[in-house]
């Protein structure tokens, strides 16, 4: 009997690798890279402050890279496509030849940051509407001169339905979990860990003016306690998050965006301390929290690009708790030399009072960068690029930012960095 279950088992493996060879679909490839070196002033080498805050050009001390493997389209029926998509993430501080994923200061960070499946076509009313599971980069929104998401709330693992026509827009909903871990709830011997469930609703593509549309969307995180979570009278709070997003096209060769959002609860913090709406805590109760953000990016002239951000939040506490308040500006001019040659600009300032709710934790700053950089092909967006720079950057607020009673910072380096 134990001979037949095997002969039976391996008859099922070898079916199954005949199955895949007979189908045998092709692979798109896309990824991400920045990697470079360089040295300060004060710090050894090149010093990253506040990219998010400041601006991300000549102020990134990392070596990050994402690869992207899907699989083309599937083919099931008479109009099903389905698609496996893969990416492998992977981050370091590019110090040295071998950094393995290992948990020290010399190592690595590699995650399997999304493999899932998605379908087109399957459902009779909306060919278009694509259904999907797994783990997902589901719908991110991001401003790509200060490397900021504000909209991204991509957890874990989940699944959703989404681009469904609906009216003149299309309707996408989701479910994804997103545990908020490690928060100190101060009961002894219970499981810190809290299960969140996030509900993700969105209604995008609902025309305005020419040229302009709006999205909405609710972000509803249902916390999900255990039964020894309740038993140790652990009182997990619900949270909502609410996003608006103009969107004006055609505007100047280029676009712009204007961001509203408003949290409660775990959400609002991070409103003012720059969160994405993921990793939301779940201990917080009648906190409140909003965000304006504009950003874009333009063509000046036939030369010159031109991209900015600015962003004004608040996020308020019950209790004991002061108002966080955060501002800042940040501007990237390019000129454009001819199709592979440019000289960046970047300028950053920020403004920061109560940080995370704490009386007297106010932070300023600011950064300046030019950049000459070697291209492929002119314009804001052209990549891969590599690109020698030169930085300052000024803590207006820590005299010792950088060591040894210094407040500034100068960095000059190398970079490299692509899309495709």
């Amino acid at each position: 009997m134990k001979t037949l279950k095997v002969c039976l088992t391996a008859a099922a493996v070898s079916s199954a690798l005949l199955a895949s060879s007979a189908m045998a679909v092709g692979v798109d490839f896309h990824g991400y890279m920045r990697a470079g070196a360089g040295v300060s002033a004060h710090g050894g080498a090149n010093e990253s402050y506040e990219k998010n805050k400041v601006g991300r050009l000549g102020n990134e001390d990392d070596v990050y890279g994402e690869i992207q493997l899907d699989t083309t389209p599937i083919k099931a029926g008479d109009s099903a496509e389905f698609i496996v998509s893969s990416m492998i993430a992977y981050g370091s501080d590019g110090s040295n030849g071998w950094e393995s994923a290992r948990d020290d200061d010399n190592g690595a960070d590699v995650a399997l940051a999304q493999f899932n499946v998605q379908a087109k076509g399957l459902l009779d009313f909306d060919k278009e509407a694509v259904l999907w599971a797994g783990k997902r980069y589901y719908q991110r929104q991001d401003i790509h001169i200060t490397d900021f998401y504000y909209w991204n709330t991509s957890g874990g693992a989940g699944g959703g339905i989404e681009n469904v026509t609906v009216g003149p827009g299309k309707l996408s909903f989701a479910f994804m979990r997103d545990d908020s871990l490690g928060n100190d709830m101060g009961i002894d011997g219970v499981n810190q860990n809290v299960n969140i469930n996030n509900f993700d609703l969105r209604y995008a593509g609902l025309g305005l003016w020419q040229d302009a549309s709006l999205e909405l969307g609710v972000n509803y995180y249902m916390v999900n306690e255990s039964d020894d979570q309740e038993d140790a009278d652990f009182d997990g709070e619900d949270s909502v998050m609410a996003t608006a997003v103009i969107t004006q096209g055609n505007f100047f060769g280029g676009f712009n965006k204007t961001v509203f959002q408003f949290g409660t609860n775990g959400a609002a913090s991070g409103m003012a301390g720059l969160g994405s709406g993921s990793w939301i805590p779940a201990v917080s109760d009648g906190d409140t929290g909003f965000r304006v953000i504009n950003f874009g990016v333009v063509d000046l002239s036939e030369n010159w690009d031109f991209g900015h951000q600015v962003m004004f939040a608040q996020s308020s506490y019950e209790g004991d708790k002061k108002d966080h308040q955060f501002a800042n500006i940040v501007m990237r001019p390019i000129y454009n030399w001819s199709e592979t040659v440019k000289t960046e600009f970047e300028a950053g300032y920020y403004n920061e009072t109560n940080q995370w709710g704490t009386d007297g934790a106010d932070n300023e700053g600011a950064k300046f960068t030019v950049a000459q950089a070697w291209t492929a092909g002119s314009g804001f967006w052209a990549r891969p690029e590599i690109r020698v720079y030169a930085s300052y950057v000024n803590d207006f607020e820590n005299d010792n930012r950088f060591g040894s009673d210094q407040s500034d910072e100068l960095s000059v380096g190398i970079q490299a960095e692509a899309w495709w």
